[in-house]
């Protein structure tokens, strides 16, 4: 599944330009008002970014791996906000229907994803299950026809957006085979919503938590029609994630390089350009060397996951998506930590772009698994896979 090479340049030509004229401009109304215009959000319908991941033949753009992480790129060089109001649609919030899901749900529920008329979040994180997602404590408990839900999902993004979930819950023993997922539409009685997190960072994207009291679905609503199954299908849609927050996290970075390189040219002390001064070209330097190692795993990892047998989950795959996540979202900090630096006491400053940036980046090293949950993913990897050509 991918677009053909010119329909997706023009679609990036497209979005490369949606960033740079309609986004940039609106980056301080979301950071003051903590919130994305509406206005913004129709034109994003209007260029199919709710769609991009989705099969043409339920309306979405049908995008690889290789072209999401692309365009997701071109979004992480803008305000955080911006991406957050469409990428659960385009990742893990529709991921588990599109790769498990039965027709009838796949017809249902993609066609209304892909438009943008129904917005999908991804409920797994819980008050006491937020990296042991095998932990989880909501319970699905089967009732004739109907499965009842009781529980509490936490920091869930988009949730105040949200028209329909795909929640992890507990409908058998503890542990990873007692999990199913289901998709829930948010009206239904018994759904309510905590209030919006006030966050350090990441202004304008919403989430919250979602209380289920008594929820009754019925039992066509299980992904896939099997009990049983949801924490493999929530692991292969978070190898995806992870390569998403991957591009993101270049994204971001490059933006901030940018703006660093900008202001070196710019700025003079000691009657010179603070970029003639070699330590500000080496924190420069260590950036740039680090973006381009960034991305070129990203652009690795994603053709690897483009041509896998998509019925098999990968190990190889999971471990190499792991390692993006990883370096991907530490090395974003530490560049936006430079950038500080390279524009001093202005870095320090609410209205610098940098200080912005600064704080959006930490949050892409907790979500979608922690580094030292991607470590783990690595480390047990590389000690039960031996390769046989090693010395």
């Amino acid at each position: 599944m991918a677009l053909d090479p010119t329909s997706f340049q023009v679609l990036l030509t497209s979005v490369q330009r949606f960033v740079m004229e309609r986004l940039l401009p609106n980056e301080n109304h979301v950071e003051e008002f903590d919130e994305v215009p509406s206005q913004l959000i129709s034109e994003m319908k209007e260029l199919g970014l709710f769609g991009l991941s989705i099969p043409e033949e339920y309306g979405g753009s049908g995008l690889s791996m290789a072209q999401e992480c692309c365009v997701i790129r071109e979004f992480g060089r803008t305000a955080a906000a911006f991406r957050s109001v469409f990428s659960t649609n385009v990742g893990i919030g529709s991921q588990g229907i599109l790769m498990d899901g039965t027709q009838d749900q796949k017809a249902e529920f993609l066609p209304r994803v892909a438009s943008g008329d129904l917005v999908m979040s991804f409920a797994l994180t819980e008050p006491d299950a937020g990296s042991d997602p095998s932990s989880l404590r909501t319970r699905a408990d089967h009732d004739g026809t109907h499965y009842v839900i009781n529980g509490r999902k936490r920091f869930i993004s988009n949730a105040p957006r949200a028209g329909a979930f795909t929640l992890m819950a507990r409908t058998g023993e503890m542990g990873a085979n007692g999990i199913s997922a289901f998709v829930v539409p948010a009206g239904l009685p018994g759904i309510s919503l905590g209030k919006i997190d006030k966050k350090m960072g990441q202004k304008g994207s919403q989430t919250c938590d979602v209380v289920f009291d008594n929820v009754r679905i019925p039992v066509a609503n299980i992904i896939g029609g099997i009990p049983g199954k949801g924490f493999r299908t929530a692991m292969k849609v978070l190898d995806r994630g992870r390569l998403h927050i991957a591009a993101v996290a270049c994204g971001m970075a490059s933006r901030v390089l940018n703006e660093s390189r900008r202001y070196a040219a710019q700025r003079k002390q000691f009657g010179q350009r603070i970029g003639d001064f070699q330590l500000v070209q080496a924190m420069l330097a260590d950036s740039q060397a680090e973006l381009y190692a960034g991305w070129s795993m990203v652009q690795d990892c994603a053709t690897r996951y483009d041509g896998r047998d998509p019925s098999v989950r990968n190990a190889e795959i999971t471990m190499l998506a792991s390692c993006c996540k990883m370096f991907c979202t530490e090395m974003a900090g530490r560049i936006a930590d430079r950038g500080v630096q390279v524009h001093g006491g202005a870095g320090y400053m609410n209205e610098s772009v940098v200080e912005r940036f600064f704080r959006d980046t930490r949050l892409l090293r907790l979500y979608e698994g922690t580094t030292q949950i991607q470590q783990l993913i690595i480390g047990r990897y590389l000690a039960s896979e031996v390769d046989p050509l090693a010395g």
